[in-house]
């Protein structure tokens, strides 16, 4: 057989190599391209997805966005979690698509203790803040002393805080933050002993306690109920809206704009008021 290679001039083979080389480049990246292309269109198409939320009456809501969903060719499946830290640890992981069921300050929280990254794409509803107490009707009840339970997590403690502040319990620093803590209560007359406990457990621990303040959801599920609830954070203006969340990068995907018609139309917000009684507002 004959060698191609030694009937060409050493010059002309150099330059044929050369262009064979970069012919040769040229398809492998068109080759990688081809295979990278069906992954970014999924991405922008994707047909199927899971949605993280707590469990509770939040699961009788998305039941309605479900269906909402697939009337839309959109299918969820949620992911029920029990505690407010573990879903945004699950979006960051990659192991939900999106999730439902905190608001800002939390989220700001969180991006800066743990560096995540996740973006609100669409509100869902607001759960004033209340302060309950199975002993005394009114603030103005509460003796010296009193002890008085907050949600320990900081944007949590800060809100229930403020509630203390309106009421005319304590007073905050000048200037202080929505993350509050007791290390910035500046006056409390009262000398109340404000006890941080778990959001999940600080409602259920109200019989121990003269009051406590107590998230609306963790409220219904201790079976506190607006008769126990002797005051309450102002609704206009709040800043605690809760709302779907989606890993930063995708909030303009096709999907993430389908998911959130799925829950702002009026058959969800009728559930939403049904399961809540008037305790949470629609918020979009």
């Amino acid at each position: 057989m004959t060698d191609f290679k030694n009937t060409l001039p050493s010059s002309l083979w150099s330059s044929l190599s050369r262009r064979s080389g970069l012919a040769l480049l040229f398809a492998s990246a068109v080759a990688v391209g081809s295979l990278m292309a069906p992954h970014a269109s999924f991405a922008e198409d994707k047909k199927a997805i899971k949605v993280g939320i707590i469990s509770g009456e939040d699961e009788d809501v998305w039941r309605v966005v479900v269906a909402q969903a697939a009337e839309k060719g959109l299918t969820i499946e949620t992911v029920v979690f029990n505690d407010y830290t573990q879903p945004n640890e699950a979006l960051e992981r990659g192991e939900i698509d999106a999730n439902a069921f905190q608001h800002q300050p939390y989220l700001d929280n969180q991006i800066k203790t743990q560096g995540y990254h996740i973006v609100r794409v669409g509100y869902t509803g607001v759960w004033p803040i209340g302060l309950y107490s199975k002993k005394y009707k009114e603030v103005a009840d509460l003796p010296e002393g009193a002890v008085i339970g907050v949600p320990n997590d900081p944007s949590n403690e800060g809100r229930a805080l403020r509630v203390l502040q309106n009421e005319g319990v304590i007073k905050l620093k000048d200037g202080t933050g929505i993350l509050a803590t007791t290390a910035d209560i500046a006056e409390n007359a009262k000398k109340v002993v404000i006890k941080e406990l778990d959001a999940g457990i600080v409602g259920r621990s109200v019989e121990d306690l003269d009051a406590a303040v107590v998230n609306t959801d963790w409220a219904l599920k201790s079976g506190l109920t607006p008769e126990n609830r002797i005051a309450q954070e102002p609704i206009a203006d709040n800043p605690y809206r809760n709302f779907i969340a989606v890993k930063a990068g995708n909030e303009n995907e096709a999907w993430v704009k389908t998911l959130v018609a799925s829950y702002q139309n009026e058959a969800v917000k009728a559930e939403f008021d049904k399961v809540y009684k008037g305790t949470g507002l629609s918020a979009y």
